[in-house]
């Protein structure tokens, strides 16, 4: 008895729910896709029996399940959608610094080379058949020296010369003697040994002629062969710019 009533009033509620849906088909064109399979009134709301049941349609496939129709009801898992990353742009270099101008080179002037020559009487710095400076000489080279602070020196080369009066080998030692008394006086005031090259030649290097002051020694032949003795002292150097 129980059971027919049940049957009576399911077939009464899908009758209903049939007319009501016939009569509003605007209803089931915007039907839930979730409710599809069940009985649902005009709104589009599940009809549920007295006791919270949902009813089917008794037609289709069995009805997908729903949060009010099914108390263990889990939805789907959506698939996650993998998007691509972004490409990474690698960020532009900075720019190099600019580099700083170079220095401007100070052109040094060159220096400028520097040949000087002294010719000195020997008699004017030593006695007759002497080597020892006489004052006077060694005034004179004191001059010689006040010169050289306007030139840097890079060789001083002295030379000394004898007459033909004795014998050449006595000429040639009295010649090296006398430039080598030069060298010392210089020294001492000063100047650098290592630039000073010395040399005697003797009676070799003559500045009088052939034929003049003829005969035997006399103080008119000493005389005349002054010129013959003699001492040169020649500098090469760098003139200093102040």
């Amino acid at each position: 008895m129980k059971t027919s009533l049940i049957k009576k009033q399911l077939g009464l509620a899908i009758s209903c729910a049939l007319t009501l849906g016939f009569g509003s088909g605007g209803a089931f064109a915007q039907e839930d896709p979730m409710h599809r399979g069940f009985v649902q009134d005009p709104r589009g709301s599940i009809v549920k029996s007295g006791s919270g049941l949902c009813w089917h349609t008794g037609a289709g496939p069995a009805p997908r399940s729903t949060p009010e129709c099914d108390p263990n009801y889990a939805p789907q898992p959506v698939a996650k959608v993998e998007r691509p990353m972004p490409p990474v742009v690698a960020a532009a270099p900075a720019p190099a610094p600019t580099p700083p101008p170079p220095p401007i080179a100070l052109v040094q002037p060159a220096a400028e080379v520097v040949r000087q020559r002294v010719t000195f009487d020997a008699d004017a710095l030593f006695d007759f058949d002497k080597s020892s400076l006489r004052p006077a000489g060694q005034l004179a080279l004191d001059g010689f020296v006040g010169k050289l602070r306007d030139i840097e020196p890079q060789t001083i080369t002295t030379v000394g010369h004898a007459d033909r009066l004795g014998s050449s080998a006595y000429n040639q030692r009295l010649s090296e003697q006398r430039v080598a008394a030069v060298k010392t006086y210089l020294v001492g005031k000063g100047v650098d040994p290592q630039r000073i090259r010395t040399e005697g030649r003797g009676e070799s290097q003559p500045i009088t002629k052939s034929g003049e002051c003829v005969g035997a020694q006399s103080a008119s032949v000493i005389a005349c062969l002054q010129p013959d003795r003699r001492v040169e002292i020649e500098v090469v150097g760098s003139r200093v710019v102040r």
